[in-house]
């Protein structure tokens, strides 16, 4: 890479890969039945690896990268910041876009997702009353239109860019003297 290049440039990549992780995380869950992952382990492992591991496991990477290949051994706190938003924010768009898109040709999936999700109020809660869960399926509803889960997604993923790359920048930073 050139040395000018930009910590958030350098970090796309990271993004787009993350990002196709999880789309192909969520096509082998579509795959072999969501019913089988909500509420289970499997359902838990694959949100702890999208939340925590593979976000941090990214930031990691890219930082690293950037640091020893593109700036002569040296990365800031900020740059650091840069680069981890970069790769969540890039991260959360390809997923959020495919999202959408899935949701587009297949409409019968939010149906699908709102019974798995009333059969699992039920099993938490079975004196739930009528009225109640209808409360739970139109708050369902709402999370699950496009117009609202393409900004949520990347704000909550760029928020856990922020901070997991504060975390990963206060352990890797070097700062280059030269600079100061």
């Amino acid at each position: 890479m050139e040395k000018n290049t930009s910590p958030a440039k350098s970090s796309i990549i990271y993004g787009v890969l993350f990002g196709v992780i999880m789309v192909l995380e969520f096509v082998v869950m579509y795959i072999i039945g969501m019913k089988s992952l909500v509420n289970s382990s499997a359902g838990s492992i694959v949100n702890i690896a999208n939340y925590l591991i593979l976000p941090i496991l990214f930031i990691y990477i890219g930082c690293t990268n950037y640091k020893k290949n593109v700036n002569n051994g040296f990365i800031s706190f900020s740059e650091c910041l840069k680069i981890g938003i970069s790769i969540t924010f890039v991260a959360a768009f390809v997923y959020a876009a495919f999202s959408v898109i899935f949701n587009f040709i297949f409409p019968e999936f939010i149906n699908e997702m709102i019974d798995i999700s009333k059969e699992g109020m039920l099993a938490k809660n079975p004196e739930m009353t009528a009225k109640e869960m209808e409360m739970g399926v139109e708050m369902i509803k709402k999370f699950m239109n496009p117009f609202i889960v393409f900004p949520v997604t990347l704000v909550m993923y760029s928020f856990f860019g922020l901070l997991y790359s504060s975390l990963i920048g206060a352990i890797i930073k070097n700062n280059n003297p030269q600079s100061l």
